[in-house]
């Protein structure tokens, strides 16, 4: 992942479980202005392949993920 990526939305859905931080992630992608990056904090492991998936069959771009203590950080661009 990009070490420089500037975060313009951070949802933090950690306790929040499947599919909390899913859901959460496509409630804000669709009021999020094209272009813009949203993070997700999540300590879901089942995040760790649903997010990935959601990103890219909506087509959006999945910028990485990074393991932090006790949660993952999920990192997508919005496209269209």
């Amino acid at each position: 992942m990009e070490a420089t990526v500037e975060v313009d939305k951070t949802i933090d859905a950690r306790g929040s479980f499947c599919p909390g931080p899913l859901m959460e992630l496509i409630r804000t992608v669709k009021t999020a202005p094209v272009g813009s990056t949203v993070e997700v904090l999540s300590s879901d492991p089942g995040s760790s392949k649903d997010i990935p998936v959601w990103i890219a069959k909506a087509k959006h771009e999945y910028i990485g993920a990074i393991a932090e203590d006790g949660y993952t950080r999920f990192v997508m661009r919005k496209t269209h």
